[in-house]
């Protein structure tokens, strides 16, 4: 059986990791990972059934057996991953003093931690020989700036934007690896955000042009990992509808 080359995308059980992985099912075949098996096979079912779709589900949390999983899985499936979209994510808001020391390892494993871990196991050449080519995280226009209450998420996003930075240069050439970082966008994720009519109409002023919708991210990284970007790495981009550059009272 020969293998087949495939896009990972982390967190594709819901929310942005969802739209991609159903948009990006009518170009490539696609691991669809995430924690819940049964939201796993209803994006599978919603898939191009042109191509092939595989589920790895894992608790990004469990960092530490998290290698030897996905070792495993790429060998019993014989797959070769050409590209890699990390979508997972973990959000909670905490002021300072409600912050721990859990909520910080929770955070940072399934943010940062799990990237760099994916990463360094797609960029071994016995496990996935020279396949992978490009990768694209999922930030957050929070990166970059500060938010009461965010410490914990901004900080873990300000690292994975770090973490890209430093592998775009060790992996070039053979590897692009960039950022996508969204504004306010309604997942199952921020759902709880929205529930506040007073805060919607607010952010609905802060936004230039509107609030956003998963499919504007998918965009970006349909793009990414396009030849059409194949002298871009390092770089974030941030798509949050004019958000980041309003300063109107």
């Amino acid at each position: 059986m020969d293998k087949k080359n495939y896009i990972l995308i982390t967190g594709a059980s819901s929310g942005i990791g969802k739209n991609i992985a159903i948009n990006l099912s009518k170009e490539y075949n696609v691991i669809l990972h995430g924690r819940n098996i049964e939201k796993l096979f209803q994006v599978k079912n919603a898939c191009c059934p042109d191509n092939e779709q595989v589920i790895w589900q894992y608790d990004l949390r469990k960092i530490d057996k998290l290698e030897e999983n996905l070792t495993a899985f790429i060998i019993e499936n014989k797959i070769d991953v050409k590209y890699f979209v990390h979508c997972a994510g973990a959000m909670k808001m905490l002021p300072l003093k409600m912050v721990s020391l859990a909520s910080l390892n929770e955070t940072f494993a399934v943010n940062v931690f799990s990237a760099a871990l994916i990463c360094r196991i797609l960029t071994q050449r016995k496990i996935n020989g020279d396949f992978l080519k490009s990768v694209v995280f999922i930030s957050s226009n929070i990166s970059n700036f500060g938010a009461k209450a965010f410490s914990v998420y901004a900080s873990s996003k300000g690292a994975l934007d770090s973490l890209m930075r430093c592998l775009a240069v060790e992996l070039a050439p053979k590897v692009r690896v960039n950022s996508v970082l969204p504004g306010g966008v309604r997942t199952e994720m921020t759902e709880h955000l929205f529930e506040n009519t007073e805060l919607i109409e607010r952010m609905a002023l802060a936004y230039p042009l509107g609030l956003g919708k998963p499919e504007y991210i998918m965009d970006m990284v349909t793009f990414l990992l396009s030849e059409k970007s194949s002298w871009i790495t390092g770089q974030q981009f941030t798509v949050d509808g004019g958000r980041t550059v309003n300063i109107t009272e």
